[in-house]
Formats: structure tokens, sequence, C-alpha cells
């Protein structure tokens, strides 16, 4: 691997790490349950955290179902029938291969290890030039696995063996006793790890792991009270896609939306909240006629990729990656993945499927109940097919706090250039719009600046502050990303005039105070 790639890398990790920092410091999000030590899988949203969120699920809210005529909403039950999953598949099918240590006890998922191969110099096998380039444990998209990846150097600590030399190109050489090796890392989907990555120790031979997680229903903890926490929100919509057509009289083409908590019983929670056992969704069930099932599928594709677009997430981090023919679902005519690169890696925020008509089919047969559509005009009767849009609100938040989070200069009270960190949030995600503060805590400052700031919350989320000096609470409020600061000082009494910093380009200007609530709106567009 070039040198380049290797110190890129590095750079991402470490921003990775300045991002979690600052999520934890600001309030944004905290560790499930810390002071118990925490629990794997589980994430708290604190004050900013929660307002973040829920700005998200507004925006998809609004843009989504309230400004169309087209798409309703519903909030189905957490816990269904156990017979909704065994229709929909996921009692027999929803698993992943799992393998545990036999020295050290920890448990992975099997198709999330790669093997390190090492090789004498100087030879490379067909198989090892075919798959060499495929990342497994991905650090960044496209680069190959190697010794620089903690994984990597757990297995080769194990080995004994050490890098001696680290190219410029190619793998990196290591010596294990007289022997010099040539590293590999295989891709996970090629060849399954054959060592733990934590201690080299033997792995077990794979197990199927359902992610359901289980409860129990009424007095007695049998069979016959066994239930689950939904591990997707898509089938509340599907049983009920008879009682919102029948009561919202509504026509084909249509969409069911819900936002929804969802829980899978993950093997190894990891990247942060990317990956965890508790997370929410927003999906859309959209029924149409499986002659225009096509042309919906096209049309959704496109406006969900151009939804993050609208809301910040414009860089080259952003693609949206159709699947290819074996990669699609069982049930799937079609399936594009909306893909963000995170600085652990490339994954996908929201996926778009062409679903045909497989889940009504389904649930048809297995509960007895008609889920055919009659066509008035047509009389025609049919099957839906069913577009389905399904993106996380976690997985979004996280996208939008990587891209927003900026690093720069900015001169202190002093004049001196002083580094800053800053979120570059879209105003109609920003947690907070407008901070409000007192030059000083005196004068009738502070009398002044908390009767503009309670102007301004009565209409958006505002926030006042008049501890520190000012230059420190820009600071605070840059790393909440709040577009607008507005400072009342001695000269507001002389000609009613307050000062208003702009986040992105730090610059101030004079506004009558009277007009703050007013900037603030035509401004931010809200």
């Amino acid at each position: 691997m070039a040198r380049g790639e290797r110190a890129f890398m590095a750079n991402e990790q470490d921003r990775m790490e300045r991002i979690v920092a600052l999520a934890k410091r600001r309030g944004f999000i905290f560790p499930g349950s810390e002071i118990y030590g925490g629990l794997n899988g589980f994430w708290d949203y604190g004050p900013l955290g929660v307002e973040l969120k829920r700005n998200i699920k507004d925006a998809w809210w609004h843009d989504c179902v309230t400004t169309r005529d087209d798409v309703v909403g519903l909030d189905a039950a957490i816990i269904m029938n156990p017979k909704v999953w065994e229709a929909s598949g996921h009692l027999a099918g929803f698993t992943d291969p799992r393998v545990d240590c036999k020295e050290c006890k920890a448990r992975f998922r099997a198709d999330s290890l790669g093997r390190v191969v090492l090789l004498p110099e100087g030879t490379l096998p067909e198989e090892v030039a075919s798959f060499a380039e495929y990342p497994s444990f991905l650090a960044h998209p496209g680069t190959p696995v190697y010794s620089m990846q903690p994984q990597v150097r757990r297995v080769l600590d194990s080995k004994r063996a050490k890098v001696i030399d680290d190219q410029d190109s190619g793998p990196p050489i290591v010596r294990d006793g007289d022997q010099t090796y040539v590293i590999h890392a295989i891709a996970s989907h090629v060849l399954s790890s054959d060592v733990c990555p934590y201690c080299g120790g033997e792995l077990t031979e794979p197990r199927q792991f359902n992610l359901m997680l289980p409860t129990s229903i009424g007095a007695m903890e049998d069979s016959s009270s066994r239930a689950y926490l939904r591990p997707e929100t898509a089938q509340g919509i599907f049983v009920n896609y008879k009682n919102v057509l029948d009561t919202s009289r509504l026509k084909m083409p249509f969409g069911i939306a819900q936002i929804g908590k969802a829980f899978r019983n993950e093997i190894n929670p990891r990247n942060y909240t990317f990956r965890s056992r508790e997370f929410e969704q927003m999906e859309i069930e959209f029924f149409c006629h499986p002659s225009e099932a096509d042309k919906w599928y096209a049309t959704w594709r496109q406006a969900r990729f151009d939804w993050y677009v609208g809301l910040g997430l414009k860089s080259d981090r952003l693609r949206l990656r159709d699947h290819e023919k074996d990669e699609l679902a069982h049930y799937a005519k079609a399936c594009a993945d909306i893909e963000y690169a995170f600085p652990f890696g490339t994954a996908e925020l929201e996926g778009v499927a062409n679903r045909t008509d497989f889940d009504l089919k389904q649930h048809q047969e297995f509960s007895g109940r008609d889920m055919t559509y009659f066509d008035d005009e047509t009389k025609e009767r049919f099957l839906p097919f069913v577009i389905e849009p399904s993106g996380g609100v976690d997985r979004a938040l996280l996208a939008f706090l990587c891209e927003a989070y900026d690093e720069d200069e900015a001169p202190d009270e002093k004049g001196n250039p002083q580094k800053r960190t800053v979120l570059r949030f879209h105003p109609r995600l920003a947690p907070i719009k407008v901070a409000v503060f007192p030059l000083v805590k005196k004068d009738g400052m502070p009398e002044k600046a908390r009767a503009i700031y309670e102007e301004c919350r009565r209409h958006l989320a505002a926030f006042y502050d008049e501890k520190g000096a000012v230059g420190r609470r820009y600071r605070r409020q840059d790393e909440a990303g709040t577009p607008f600061c507005v400072t009342v000082d001695g000269r507001t009494f002389e000609d009613g005039t307050v000062t208003i910093r702009d986040r992105d380009t730090m610059k101030q200007e004079r506004i009558p105070a009277e007009g703050v609530l007013g900037y603030v709106r035509d401004h931010l567009h809200i």
C-alpha cells in the first residue's frame, strides 16, 4: 500500500475519534447505561442529539408524507403476532453466521472477518491476485487491508510475525522467524477467518444465529408466550395495508410511511452508532400496479438520493449504487443502496428496492385474507407490487454529523488565530437555530438579550448563554452547529442594533434588535 493511502486511513480514523469525542462533549450521543459500564449496541441521544434526530425525522416526514397527496402515515406496534414473522420469513431465514473463539470466548459474525495469509516473498497465487484488492474490515473503500489494520496486527502478533518493510507499493513484508513473507488480507466473502482477531485463538465452525430479539407476553414464559421485538418496521405496514386502504379511500398508486424503532440482536455491533441493536427506521411501502413498478422504482431511487443531497450531503462521499443480480434478495427485482463514505468505510444509509408482490402474497397465504386491490376504473383485480425506500434515522444522523464536522482557524478575543471546530449543519437540521448573548452581565444587557431570546424561542429552537467570554460562547455554539449568534452590547442601547454572527463565514453585521427573528427566518428559509 502506498504511503499516501496509509496516511489517509490514519487521518480518517483520527477524524472519527474526534467526531465521537465531540458528540459526547456537546451532548449529541452518549453510550447507553454508561454509569454501569454501558451495554454494547445501545446508545442514548443527549439534548443536542435528540433535537438533531427529531429534525431529521421531521424533514423526512414533511418531504415524504405531509407535502404529498399519495402517501399517508402509520404507527404500528413494535410487538406483533409471531405469525407475522413466520409469513415474512424472519423466523426461518433472518440469520447471520456466528463463530466463537475457543480461547478468549469472543464472538464474531463469520462474514465480517478476513483471513490474513502469509505467503513466501515473491509468490502471488492466482486466488490472491483475484481477491486481494477487495476490502474486508473496511477502513477506506477500495483499499486492500494490510498490516496497519488493528485486526491484522493482532493476528500478526499471534503469529509472532513482525513488519520489516512497509513498501510504497504492494503489500508489506513481514518476517516470522527465519522466513520472510508477504501479507495479503483476503476478503471476508471469499474466505472465512481462520483465527481470532483478538487473541489468535482457534475459532469454532460457523453456526447460524437468529437476529430477532425474543420476549414473552403474559404470565407464563413458555413457547405459547413467545413474541419478538420487530426487526424492521415494514411488516407493520404490510399487515395494515388493507386497513389503510379501506379507511383512507386511497387509490393506486399510494404509499404508507412509518418512522419507528426496530431491534436486531447483532452478533458484533460496531462502527459507533452505525450498527446497533436498537435503532430507528424511516420507511415507505409504495404500492403500485405491477406494470408501473419499474417507473416508480426509478422515481423513488432518484428522489431519495436527492433528499440527502438537499440536506447537506453534497460531497463525493455520497453515492448511489445499484445491486448486482447476485446481491439481490430473493424477493427483489431491483435494489439500489444510497451509500456514504464514513471515516470507517463506505456503508449503506438507505436502500430502495422493488420488492414485487412477495410480502402481500406471503401474508395473503398465511393469514387467509384477501390482499388484492380492485381498480374501479379498469375492473382489474391484482396484487400490487411494492417499492420500498428504507432508511436508518441513526445512520442518517451519523452521516450528517460526519459531513458537517469541520476544523478551521478563527481569531480569538485578542485577534490571534485559534483552531476552531464547527458543525456545518444544513439549517433544517441544526439543533439550535440562533443563540443570544449579552456581552456582559450588567448594564441591562442580560434583560435585553433575554427578551430577544424569548421572542425567538416561541418560533424556533433558540439558546441563551451569558457565561464566559463571548469568544468562548461562539466556540461552544460552533461545536453545536448553531447557524447564528446574536450579541447585545453597549451600542444596542444607543442605536437599537445588535451584532449577528454567521457560523460558516464568521462575519458579523449590525441589525435592528427587533428584527432578529425575521433575519434568522429569512436567511435560514424557515
